[in-house]
C-alpha cells in the first residue's frame, strides 16, 4: 500500500537539521510522444496547501488549481524537460533522471535535502528515494502536480500543431486511438522512435512504400 500523503518525510529531514527540503518527480515516462517533464518543489511549512496528493488521483481541474497554489506559496519551484531526441539517445530512465536533476539545479534558493519518487539521483545533496513517494510525501506530490499540469499544457498545444493523433486526450500515451493513428499516419518529429510502437509504425509505413497496392 502506498499509504497517505503527509509531511512525515519532511519532518524527519527537518529533525536532522535540513531546512530546504525539495520534493522531485517526473511525468511522461511511459508516453510515446513528447518530453519527459520533471518538477522540483520546496514547500513552505508556514503556508500549507490542503489536498496535495499523487497527481494521478486528482482531476485535471483540481491539479490546475493546486498547481497555481504551489507556485504562489512554495519557497521555490522549477520545471525541466528532456525532449524526445535526447530520450532516444540516452534511454528513458536516464532522461527522467536528467530532467529531475535539472529541475533541482534550477531551484532558487537551492535545496539542502531531496525527497525523490523512487529514483536515486547523482547530486551533491542528501537524497532519500521514497517508493510511491508521490502518494506519501506532500513535497513529491506537489512536484508531480506541477510536472503533470506543465506537460498536459504542452500536449494540448501540440494537439493543434499535430492534429489527428488525439494528443490532447491521451497526452501521448499508448491508447488504442493513439496506436491506430500511428499506424495510419506514422510518427511526428516529437514521437519517441526508440519506443517499440513508434518503431513498429515506421516499419509498417516503410513496408507500404516498398510494396504499394497495384491500384
Amino acid at each position: 500500500m502506498a499509504g497517505r500523503c503527509t509531511r512525515r518525510y519532511e519532518r524527519q529531514a527537518g529533525r536532522l537539521g535540513f531546512l530546504r527540503i525539495a520534493g522531485v518527480d517526473e511525468v511522461g515516462r511511459g508516453a510515446l510522444f513528447g518530453p519527459v517533464v520533471a518538477a522540483a518543489v520546496i514547500l513552505n511549512p508556514a503556508r500549507r496547501i490542503p489536498g496535495l496528493d499523487d497527481s494521478k488521483k486528482l482531476t485535471a481541474a483540481r491539479r490546475r488549481l493546486l498547481s497555481e497554489k504551489i507556485q504562489e506559496r512554495a519557497v521555490a519551484w522549477a520545471v525541466a524537460e528532456v525532449l524526445p531526441e535526447r530520450i532516444d539517445a540516452w534511454n528513458i530512465y536516464q532522461a527522467s533522471r536528467q530532467a529531475m536533476e535539472q529541475a533541482l539545479k534550477d531551484l532558487k534558493p537551492p535545496a539542502d535535502f531531496i525527497l525523490s519518487d523512487a529514483m536515486r539521483l547523482e547530486l551533491p545533496i542528501p537524497c532519500r528515494a521514497v517508493i510511491h513517494g508521490d502518494a506519501r510525501s506532500v513535497s513529491i506530490a506537489a512536484a508531480s502536480i506541477l510536472a503533470k499540469v506543465y506537460r498536459d499544457r504542452l500536449l494540448e498545444d501540440w494537439d493543434r500543431e499535430f492534429p489527428g493523433y488525439g494528443l490532447a486526450r491521451h497526452k501521448g500515451y499508448a491508447t488504442r486511438e493513439h496506436l491506430a493513428r500511428l499506424r495510419q499516419q506514422g510518427p511526428t518529429p516529437l514521437h519517441r522512435r526508440s519506443f517499440a510502437p513508434v518503431r513498429e509504425s515506421l516499419a509498417i509505413l516503410h513496408a507500404a512504400e516498398q510494396n504499394p497496392l497495384p491500384f
